[in-house]
């Protein structure tokens, strides 16, 4: 994994310093400084990354795309942003949500922002053809589109008693799938790669961007709170039904204080033990890891690469990270 954490922090750099100079703060400056509240914080730039990689797998120059990459990073921090609305959540990356440091209105124009100059900034990327940049402005809007469907699904199923495995599943492609399948398909679009190798690479996206969110879920229960960056437990505090509790519902496990918002760290650590002993917990990752296995094999419309090695490993790090 070093070489990965190298490429990954190499292309992370490419994108921040891309931002500095495509998201300027302009005035009225605490508006840009709140939409770039969290976009500051740093994060992976996972979802960037992988429109870069796709890229080069397709045989194409990367740096022709990077605000192609940009614009995925922002739609990906406007919905942070709202997400944190949404869940009153108090911090993100370790730092008060943006809602929390200016105020509810600040952050629903700041994270507004955030979402309409990442179209601005995608018609930046240098696409050899008009209808490619067409076709990748339209992927853009459906997936932002199916961003909020996603949210809404979740946000119903916190209503709910009964969620089914697939309806999870349907959720998490929307919510998180998509913006993966939309970077990785950008990044072949937009250099002119053939429209097999661009679904390719969306396929795997969107498959190994569900393993992530599985992932996420159990980190959320599982990485220390200074790892995390937020509470931990905060899913299980907020009654969201993930796939560690559909398992675990199903099975007759009982947990006590699931949607108890104000949860003590030691319920939430009694919960924990009860979960990994229920088998929720390892069920959920042998999900992840199927859906790893699934992406990895829709690269097989790639010719082998340097770049296409980096994806496979990108994959497997999707479902073995602790934060």
């Amino acid at each position: 994994m070093v070489i990965l954490d190298d490429e990954l922090r190499r292309r992370a750099d490419i994108i921040s310093g891309a931002i500095e100079d495509l998201l300027p703060v302009v005035h009225p400056k605490e508006l840009y400084e709140a939409g770039r509240h969290l976009v500051n914080a740093g994060g992976k730039r996972l979802r960037p990354s992988m429109l870069l990689m796709a890229a080069e797998a397709v045989g194409g120059e990367p740096k022709v795309v990077v605000p192609a990459a940009v614009s995925i990073e922002l739609v990906h921090n406007f919905t942070l942003i709202h997400d944190d609305i949404m869940d009153n959540a108090e911090t993100r990356r370790g730092r008060p949500a943006v809602h929390v440091k200016w105020d509810e209105a600040g952050a629903i124009l700041a994270g507004d922002t955030l979402y309409s100059k990442a179209f601005e900034i995608l018609t930046a990327a240098k696409a050899p053809r008009p209808e490619d940049m067409v076709a990748s402005v339209a992927m853009l809007a459906r997936t932002c589109a199916a961003i909020c469907e996603g949210q809404w699904l979740d946000m119903e199923f916190e209503r709910r008693d009964q969620v089914t495995e697939d309806e999870y599943l349907e959720m998490i492609e929307k919510k998180t799938g998509v913006l993966y399948g939309a970077a990785a398909w950008m990044g072949a679009r937009l250099v002119g790669a053939p429209e097999k190798q661009a679904e390719g690479l969306e396929m795997f996206g969107r498959l190994v961007g569900m393993a992530f969110q599985i992932q996420d879920d159990v980190l959320d229960l599982t990485a220390p709170t200074e790892v995390l960056g937020k509470p931990r437990g905060g899913d299980l505090a907020e009654g969201k039904k993930t796939m560690i509790m559909i398992h675990a519902m199903a099975s007759g496990t009982k947990v006590e204080i699931f949607g108890k918002k104000n949860a003590s760290g030691q319920e939430i650590e009694a919960a924990l033990k009860t979960l990994k002993a229920s088998g929720s917990i390892d069920y959920a990752r042998s999900k992840a890891i199927s859906l790893v296995e699934e992406g990895k094999e829709a690269l097989a419309v790639l010719e082998d690469s340097d770049a296409k090695s980096l994806l496979l490993e990108l994959a497997d790090y999707m479902i073995s990270r602790s934060y």
